[in-house]
C-alpha cells in the first residue's frame, strides 16, 4: 500500500491525513532552496527519531536515533551534499537535534539520494508539522499522532507518491 499526496492531504489505505508542503507548492524540477516539494514516486529510506522524546517507536523501516551532533548537509559544494553528517562540520548543514519538535521523528525520503545531483534539493523529509501546519521548505509534514500511526503501518516497499 502506497502513500499518496494530493491537495494537502496524505492518503494511505482508508486514512486521510492533513499535511503541510513546501511554501511554493509542488514541482517536477526541484532546485536547492526553492521552497518547493518535489513531484515523483519515492522510496522511504529510514526513520530518524529523538529517543529522549519518543519512548516507543513501532516501524518496519530501519531506525536511527538522532544524536546531538547529527545534521544533514545542504551544502552544494560539499562531498556530503544531501547526506547525514556529524558536527562539527566545515560546510553548511541543518541540525537535526532541535528544541522545536518538528524533527522528533523524520522519515528520510529517497529524493536525490542515489544518485545525488548537486543543486537538485536536499533534506526532503516527512517530519512533524508545526501546530498550525505552517509551510515547509520543501518537506511534507504531518502531526505527531498521524506520524506515529503511519510509520507503524508502512512497509519497506511502501512508496510516497507526490503529484
Amino acid at each position: 500500500m502506497d502513500i499518496k499526496l494530493k491537495n494537502k492531504f496524505l492518503y494511505f489505505d482508508k486514512y486521510k491525513l492533513r499535511c503541510s508542503l513546501g511554501k511554493r507548492g509542488i514541482t517536477s524540477n526541484k532546485k536547492e532552496g526553492d521552497e518547493k516539494t518535489p513531484k515523483g514516486k519515492f522510496s522511504l529510506k529510514y526513520v530518524l527519531y529523538r529517543k529522549d522524546r519518543i519512548k516507543k517507536l513501532k516501524t518496519k523501516l530501519q531506525k536511527k536515533i538522532i544524536r546531538k551532533k547529527m545534521g544533514w548537509c545542504d551544502d552544494t559544494k560539499s562531498k556530503s551534499y544531501n547526506k547525514l553528517i556529524k558536527f562539527p562540520f566545515k560546510g553548511n548543514a541543518e541540525k537535526l537535534w532541535l528544541r522545536s519538535r518538528v524533527y522528533d521523528v523524520i522519515v528520510v525520503i529517497d529524493c536525490n539520494i542515489k544518485p545525488t545531483i548537486k543543486y537538485k534539493g536536499s533534506a526532503i523529509f516527512l517530519h512533524i508539522a508545526q501546530k498550525n501546519y505552517t509551510y515547509t521548505k520543501g518537506c511534507i509534514a504531518i502531526n505527531k499522532k498521524d506520524m506515529l500511526f503511519l510509520i507503524s503501518k508502512i512497509k519497506n516497499k511502501t512508496k510516497l507518491i507526490i503529484r
